[in-house]
């Protein structure tokens, strides 16, 4: 079944302008930089009722709530959108509440901030929240965005802990299930500037079938209708284990470094798209293109 909705997963952000976390500034105008990038517009643009759509920006991934969701509503609101809300869901009670479920059948956009993504599997996996927000997803035209931990979550399973420098090591990486808006891959943010490449070369040599997606900071991936569109100023890189010929994994101790033959990586920029169904990449600015 192919979703009626739309997923946005933005690896990041950084400096100011870019809505982190870490580097809040108040003057919100200008922090132009993610502007200027068209990310959130990019959501705005797509949502149902364009600056019309109600959202709402959980703050459950973060530990600094009181911070992070009126940055975003700030945010959205200095590009024109006219009904933001904050959401912070706090536990699982909260999230099985006739009040969250209204609120979450009444959005158009769910925007999930950075912080821990096992904080937000754990307090939402399973509740009403969750079941309303993947059935819209899957029948209504409605948008699921979500940034570093908002968007880590975004697949069935998600990296939630490992080491970069010892990456590849067996064993050092360790997933779990994920919120299941997109089957069959696997993502890693911050994911250029952390140098995360061997989370995901682990992440795929344990299962080939998996497609890694690493998303640059200010960086993300508009997704319908099985196609991967890059938005943002930065890099994509996608792993495919499909044609590994060879590893070492099944044969080493725990914490000793994995072998990989044939691993195929592919880096997107801007406006590139990527087929989820054929596998095929498609570079834009092309200077091979006739």
């Amino acid at each position: 079944m192919i979703p009626a909705g739309k997923l946005v997963i933005i690896g990041g952000a950084v400096n100011k302008g870019s809505f982190s976390e870490t580097d809040y500034d108040h003057n919100v105008e200008k922090n132009l930089n993610f502007f200027e990038r068209g990310i959130l517009r990019k959501i705005i643009s797509e949502s149902r009722l364009n600056e019309d759509s109600v959202i709402e920006i959980i703050t459950t991934a973060s530990q600094i709530p009181q911070i992070v969701g009126p940055e975003y509503k700030r945010a959205f609101e200095f590009l024109g959108a006219k009904h933001v809300n904050i959401l912070d869901i706090h536990n699982r009670e909260e999230a099985n509440s006739d009040a969250i479920a209204a609120r979450t059948n009444a959005a158009d956009v769910v925007m999930f901030t950075g912080g821990d993504q096992l904080r937000l599997t754990s307090i939402l996996g399973g509740t009403r929240f969750h079941d309303s927000v993947l059935q819209k997803y899957l029948e209504e035209d409605f948008i699921y965005a979500g940034t570093s931990a908002g968007a880590a979550a975004a697949s069935e399973n998600m990296i939630y802990q490992g080491s970069s420098s010892e990456a590849l090591l067996k064993g050092e990486i360790k997933t779990t299930q994920g919120l299941g808006f997109i089957e069959n891959v696997i993502v890693d943010t911050h994911f250029v500037q952390r140098g995360r490449i061997g989370r995901l070369f682990q992440a795929v040599v344990n299962n080939p079938r998996t497609l890694g997606i690493g998303l640059g900071e200010d960086t993300g991936l508009f997704i319908k209708d099985q196609t991967m569109t890059a938005i943002g100023s930065g890099l994509v890189i996608l792993v495919d284990g499909r044609f590994i010929k060879d590893t070492n994994l099944t044969n080493i101790e725990l914490g000793q470094p994995i072998s990989i033959d044939n691993l195929v990586v592919h880096v997107m920029s801007q406006n590139d798209h990527f087929d989820l169904k054929t596998k095929d990449l498609t570079i834009v600015n092309s200077q091979y293109s006739v």
